[in-house]
């Protein structure tokens, strides 16, 4: 039985609910994880792959984890930067989006870079945080609605043929061929398999050990008028982040809503986050500072209503980069996650270059990535 936890409710909603169907005995890819990465890597490789069967396997429904609780950020890089044979990330995602139908408001106009150090005297956005908060550069990047980008690519997979299973967490992996994967003590074989579960079930994944799991804050405030976002400088929508610390990042809503997010809880297992709530502990305690944060940032600020509250799960990988690679138990299972903060552009590209890896039609990178065998659930 699932544990009862309690993330918050952000400002999206994820309007996909899959048919009830039972599992499949056998597949050609089974793929773990019905997050960006995991919808992007079926819908893609049906698309790519039409004779392919495919079947998504979700503990619980379509974005419960690290995707339907992000801020909805997109960026052109890495946490690591831009590591060899990337790739245009934004651009592959703007091209696989159009390519699968998914309308999520998609927007790119660029992201501000924030400095409490090195802003400059012309900055649109001047905040008063821990000294004065000012732009001190701009990077490719932009915003998505999370919830209309899960339901998009959810919606996109099963009109392609991809079997989506909703609470149907895999509990053990026999990593022989073909792959056979424990639900509920029943096995389904598959030929190929992804786990793209990030931060939960580190030992399927290998990860256990090998990447850090934390518990990020958010909120979100009404709408506000044109003049308050002119006062706020936030009139060119680009989402921003701070390269410095204190930290913090925020976008817009298409509502005129702030969004704003800084804190990690940090876990000594990812088990953790099955019991976790905002209301209560170390997460209670992280809000109520990003609210009192948020309110004395500019004076437009200080009266504002917060209307939501929510957290979410990520993962960190060594040297921020993320783990794209085999399982070293077998040559047929991939790993796909430890986005660092990263993950909402790069887990769609990443999850669409998956498919074009199982489908044998692409390499995967060589980042360095690794992933521990001993970790493995076998």
């Amino acid at each position: 039985m699932l544990s009862k936890r309690d993330w918050g409710k952000p400002p999206w909603r994820i309007d996909f609910r899959s048919k009830r169907r039972r599992q499949p005995p056998h597949v050609d890819v089974a793929i773990v994880g019905a997050g960006f990465s995991g919808l992007a890597a079926a819908a893609w490789l049906r698309r790519i792959s039409p004779e392919t069967s495919v079947a998504v396997l979700e503990s619980r429904t379509v974005g419960a984890g690290s995707s339907g609780h992000t801020g909805g950020i997109a960026l052109a890089e890495t946490a690591a930067g831009d590591l060899p044979g990337l790739g245009d990330v934004l651009l592959g995602v703007k091209r696989n989006l159009r390519a699968l139908r998914v309308a999520c408001e998609l927007a790119l106009p660029g992201a501000y870079e924030l400095s409490h150090r090195r802003g400059g005297t012309d900055s649109p956005i001047c905040w008063v945080d821990s000294g004065e908060l000012r732009v001190s550069g701009q990077v490719p990047g932009g915003t998505v609605n999370p919830g209309k980008l899960l339901s998009g690519l959810a919606r996109a997979a099963s009109r392609l043929g991809a079997q989506i299973v909703e609470n149907s967490p895999v509990e053990r992996i026999n990593f022989a061929r073909p792959v056979g994967l424990n639900v509920g003590g029943r096995e389904l074989r598959a030929g190929r398999a992804l786990v793209a579960t990030n931060g939960m079930s580190l030992e399927l994944s290998g990860l256990a050990g090998r990447a850090q799991p934390k518990f990020t804050l958010a909120l979100a405030t009404q709408p506000l008028a044109p003049e308050q976002l002119r006062a706020l400088g936030l009139v060119s929508r680009k989402p921003f982040y701070t390269v410095d610390l204190p930290y913090l990042w925020g976008r817009l809503l298409r509502s005129n809503a702030v969004v704003f997010g800084s804190g990690l809880v940090h876990l000594e297992d990812w088990r953790e986050l099955e019991t976790l709530s905002i209301r209560r502990g170390d997460p209670a305690g992280l809000l109520s500072r990003l609210e009192e944060r948020v309110r004395g940032l500019h004076p437009v600020l200080h009266g504002v209503k917060i209307t939501h509250r929510w957290g979410g799960p990520m993962l960190i990988g060594e040297e921020w980069k993320p783990v794209f690679a085999r399982h070293p138990n077998s040559e047929d299972v991939l790993v796909l996650g430890a986005y660092s903060g990263h993950g909402v552009a790069l887990s769609v590209y990443l999850g669409c270059w998956a498919a074009e890896a199982l489908a044998g039609r692409r390499d995967l990178p060589d980042w360095g990535g690794s992933v521990d065998p001993s970790a493995a659930d076998v």
